[in-house]
């Protein structure tokens, strides 16, 4: 077995989040601590890509707040994050998103995807 790998399985951290994928409207509830405080504070947004592998795995959420777009990158592995919702499954054909930060208003839209059962 190579040692990097053993090494990044000695320390992963298992966290039992949603399969969600890119183009998925997610909330994110991360806790920051603040001193000796800490609180958990969610973040609402769009999947705007999922990047690496392994325990090196992260995943980008945008979101719009005040007319501005706010991008934060989320490790999968991270013990911060508390938890993740999936508000809604995004009908895109594409891995990465970058596209939409071009995009303001209604073209910014990702259609919703329906299921069949």
């Amino acid at each position: 077995m190579d040692a990097i790998k053993f090494v990044e399985e000695q320390l992963s951290q298992k966290n039992d989040l949603p399969a969600f994928r890119a183009g998925d409207n997610v909330a994110v509830s991360y806790r920051i601590v603040e001193g000796e405080k800490s609180r958990i504070q969610i973040f609402r947004g769009d999947v705007i890509q999922i990047n690496g592998s392994g325990n090196t795995k992260t995943f980008t959420v945008r979101k719009m707040s005040n007319g501005v777009g706010v991008e934060r990158i989320f490790p999968f592995g991270s013990p911060n994050i508390a938890g993740v919702e999936v508000l809604k499954r995004g009908k895109v054909r594409r891995a990465k998103l970058y596209y939409l930060r071009g995009l303001v208003g209604k073209k910014a839209r990702i259609k919703e995807r329906k299921f069949s059962k």
